[in-house]
């Protein structure tokens, strides 16, 4: 590798997606550790009002543009008036089965999203980028635990539009030895920050598990349907690898200051431990003393 970046605390950090559920508690943290995030979000599925919130954690301002990935003039005009050092590109579209009914919108937001954010960094002398993936480019556990060394087989267009952009940034650091690139290829985030202010607050129809639970429990769905009970689990439904989303956003920052040492990685981050759905739907139950009607569905 050649030479070194300059991403040190008190840097400013392009976050894209940073009004999300993942974004918003990076941006918190990354705001613990020193760094100064700029956000940029299009708002088709988070909230401005989300920015605001993480300022009160902070105690702190934080810059925020309304604005789209696949926009070449607005992302080099960020980066020049904030000085970006660095970015953590997070903004996506992620629904699975959105992703099978609307493939071209899926790539062109993810793959010519990224795209366009590339040649901004390219233009302006940014090359330090943490990337938000996805284990959904892995597809179906041939075995398990699923490490960064597992096949890849993505099976829905949204795994192939992350896996696509894992294999353009390697040909991006294969060009050019300024780049220092990690991907952080998670399970599945839940949770939220422990003041209450920010966590999963999806401003659409819910596609992962956590908030479908909490609307089932607070009666806005009438039941959460569970898509399987037949699995070769225990409890006959699907397990997964749930990692907290602070754990997460401490793992984007992790892999920002370590960025040095790395030319093109990719990491896979979570517990390592299986849950089953209905465990968590029960242990849901427990802990807060509430009943989740739920109904099972043949798998989809």
């Amino acid at each position: 590798m050649s030479g070194t970046i300059s991403c040190e605390p008190g840097s400013a950090v392009l976050l894209t997606g940073g009004a999300g559920f993942v974004g918003s508690h990076v941006a918190v943290e990354l705001l613990a550790t020193g760094y100064r995030p700029v956000i940029l979000d299009n708002l088709c599925n988070s909230r401005a009002s989300t920015v605001d919130r993480i300022g009160r954690i902070a105690g702190a301002t934080v810059p925020f543009v309304q604005g789209d990935i696949r926009d070449g003039a607005q992302l080099r005009k960020m980066m020049i008036e904030h000085d970006i050092r660095a970015v953590i590109h997070l903004a996506a579209l992620k629904s699975i089965g959105a992703s099978i009914r609307m493939p071209l919108e899926y790539w062109d937001n993810n793959v010519v999203g990224s795209i366009r954010l590339l040649e901004a960094m390219r233009d302006c002398g940014v090359h330090a980028l943490v990337f938000s993936g996805s284990t959904a480019v892995h597809g179906e556990p041939r075995q398990l635990p699923v490490t960064e060394s597992h096949p890849f087989g993505p099976a829905t267009p949204y795994g192939r539009t992350k896996l696509a952009i894992e294999r353009l940034l390697r040909d991006v650091a294969d060009s050019d030895d300024r780049w220092r690139i990690c991907t952080l290829r998670y399970f599945n985030p839940v949770g939220a920050h422990e003041s209450g202010l920010i966590g999963e607050d999806p401003d659409s129809i819910p596609d992962n598990l956590m908030p479908l639970v909490l609307q089932a429990a607070a009666g806005v769905l009438p039941e959460l349907q569970i898509w399987g009970n037949d699995y070769p689990t225990p409890d006959g439904t699907g397990v997964r690898d749930f990692i907290h989303v602070m754990d997460l956003a401490a793992g984007h920052v992790a892999a920002l200051r370590n960025l040095d040492s790395m030319s093109c990685e990719a990491i896979n981050l979570g517990t390592g431990k299986g849950c089953s759905v209905l465990e968590l739907v029960h242990t849901f139950e427990r802990v807060n003393g509430v009943r989740v009607p739920h109904a099972f569905r043949p798998r989809r």
